[in-house]
Formats: structure tokens, C-alpha cells, sequence
């Protein structure tokens, strides 16, 4: 090729890019979270969507979109134009759908463009303030001492929440009763009142109930201690070998959004993780901020949706 051939393909390629990223961001943009307001994942959404903002020099406009499973919000999201301007706040929620539901309106992998995760949050076994219970091997020792006897509350069937006590379960061999709960309030107010003897729930919105001492925290279930409660230990640590749960958020795109535009967004958003006041008000919340790549968050999105597919078949959950 000569020199003019060259340097037209150079200039059709310089145009090609700049064509694919069409001086985004034009507009503002919606990142939809398929949850209520309130909650972990919209908390987290909002501090990030109003750094990203900042950056991106337009507006990051939150659109609560709640249902089971995300269904609702993940779906409005897959059929957007895929230019970047409409993004989901993807959680675990997304890969354990994908066993719990008998078919999605889309493909949780095929679907979407990952942009990358925002944090990791865990989760924790509660027990009442007054509780017998001192420590998850107390738990565990009466619990196999009175088989069928002691009772374990959670939200909903096939939440993370009821999935990790059904792990908790498969790892320590232990006959226990899962109750499951409308929601959070009402999970509280058993536990406190002592109509269930312990409880999975994501650690974040009962740190306020820890430090007011109306509950305490046996373990936590993520892979360290929450720096905020150094005392509590680790499930592994507790004693439960083989055991981890994390939950997460993430974004994500439609699929075929230009990958231009997904490293732009990606860019904004791992600087977000980045700026103290971001990372203050998550680690606040209970959220540990960690951000990457769309490869990274596609791998990740892999391992989970295997992972909770193999908790599922185990509890014999049949799916909806």
C-alpha cells in the first residue's frame, strides 16, 4: 500500500472510532436500578452516578425499576439503544435469576455489555442482643444437638440472603428451619422478638441496629473482617470451612454498545470509586469499593451465575 493508501486508512479508521464513540455522551444518562429506593444498591448507584456525572459533565439520572429477580429493570435495559445512555446497576440478583426463573426475557450474558463492578458488600449471621447465642460454634453445637430445632430467618425464597443460609446449611450438615420474611423490617422485629434464633442479612443496613446493641453479629460472610467490626470474625474463621458469600453491584450496558463508549464509562466510573467522598460514603453503607474492568466484571458475572446454579439444585428450589 502506498502512502496515500495508508494514510486514507488511517484517516477511515481515526473517523471510524470517532463515529463510534459519537461525541458521547450526547444526553444525559439513565442508570436504571431494578431495586426500591433506599436500599444498598440504590445508595450505591446515587454516589456514584453523581461523581460520574462530574466527570462525564452530564446527568447520571437514577430510575428505580423494582421487581423479582431484577427482571423488570434488566429488561428495559437490555431493549435500550445500545449508545451508552441507558446503563443497569447489576448486582447478583442478575446470576441467580438465571437459575431461579424457568426463562428470562433476556440473556444475562449475551444481553448486556459490562462496564465494570462498583463494590462488595457482605452479609452476616445476627443473632438478638439477649440471644444464648454467643458465637456461630454455640449455634452450630445446638443445632446439632435439637435437629429440625432451631430456626434461621431470612427475606424471600431465593434471595442472596435466604441463598446463603441454605449454604450455610449444605456446609455445616445442619437441620435448621428457614422463615422466610416479607422484608428486612419484618426480619428485624422476628429476630429481636425471638421468633426465629438467628438471621442472614446483608450487613450495611443493620449496622445502625450493632451499634444501638438491639443485635449482634456471630460472622460475617465475605473473605475478611469488616474493618468497622474487627471483633466479628469471618465465617471461615468461625469454624464453617468451604464458605464465602459477597454480594455486589456492577454496570452494565446493552449489548453492542461500541466499546468506545463502555471505556469511557468505565473510565468515569472507577475514577468515582476513587474520590474519598465516593468511597467514605460507601464504605459507610457497608460497601467495600472495587472497581475494574468489563472483563474482569464478565468473569465474575460467570462464577456467580455457577455458583448460585449449583445452591439452588442443592436446596432443591424449583424454579418459578
Amino acid at each position: 500500500m502506498n502512502k496515500r493508501g495508508l494514510f486514507l486508512l488511517a484517516w477511515w479508521l481515526l473517523c471510524g472510532a470517532a463515529a463510534a464513540q459519537g461525541g458521547f455522551p450526547e444526553r444525559p444518562i439513565t442508570l436504571v436500578v431494578p431495586f426500591g429506593p433506599g436500599g444498598i444498591a440504590d445508595l450505591t448507584a446515587r454516589a456514584v452516578a453523581q461523581q460520574m456525572s462530574a466527570t462525564l459533565k452530564v446527568p447520571v439520572v437514577i430510575d428505580n425499576k423494582p421487581s423479582a429477580g431484577s427482571i423488570v429493570g434488566s429488561q428495559a435495559v437490555a431493549q435500550a439503544a445500545p449508545d451508552g445512555h441507558t446503563l443497569l446497576l447489576m448486582s447478583n440478583a442478575n446470576a441467580v435469576s438465571v437459575s431461579l426463573f424457568r426463562k428470562l426475557p433476556f440473556d444475562v450474558q449475551k444481553d448486556f455489555a459490562p462496564v465494570g463492578q462498583l463494590g462488595v458488600f457482605d452479609l452476616a449471621l445476627f443473632v438478638a442482643e439477649g440471644s444464648r447465642f454467643r458465637s456461630v460454634r454455640e449455634w452450630l453445637d445446638e443445632a446439632r444437638a435439637k435437629p429440625g430445632k432451631l430456626t434461621i430467618g431470612t427475606i424471600a425464597v431465593g434471595s442472596t440472603q435466604n441463598l446463603s443460609a441454605e449454604l450455610f446449611k449444605a456446609r455445616t450438615g445442619i437441620d435448621a428451619v428457614l422463615v422466610p420474611y416479607k422484608g428486612t423490617p419484618a426480619l428485624l422485629t422476628a429476630l429481636r422478638a425471638g421468633e426465629v434464633d438467628a438471621a442472614f442479612e446483608i450487613l450495611g443496613p443493620w449496622i445502625g441496629q450493632l451499634q444501638a446493641r438491639t443485635v449482634r453479629a456471630l460472622a460475617v460472610t465475605g473473605d475478611r473482617r469488616f474493618a468497622a467490626l474487627p471483633e466479628v470474625p469471618t465465617m471461615r474463621e468461625a469454624g464453617v470451612a468451604d464458605y464465602e458469600v459477597a454480594s455486589w453491584n456492577a454496570l452494565a450496558a446493552p449489548a453492542k454498545t461500541p466499546p468506545a463508549v463502555i471505556e469511557r464509562l468505565n473510565a468515569a466510573a472507577n475514577e468515582a470509586l476513587k474520590t474519598p467522598a465516593v468511597a467514605d460514603r460507601l464504605l459507610a453503607l457497608g460497601v467495600r469499593p472495587q472497581g475494574g474492568t468489563p472483563q474482569q466484571l464478565q468473569a465474575l458475572l460467570a462464577r456467580e451465575i455457577a455458583h448460585w446454579r449449583a445452591v439452588i439444585s442443592a436446596a432443591k428450589i424449583e424454579p418459578e
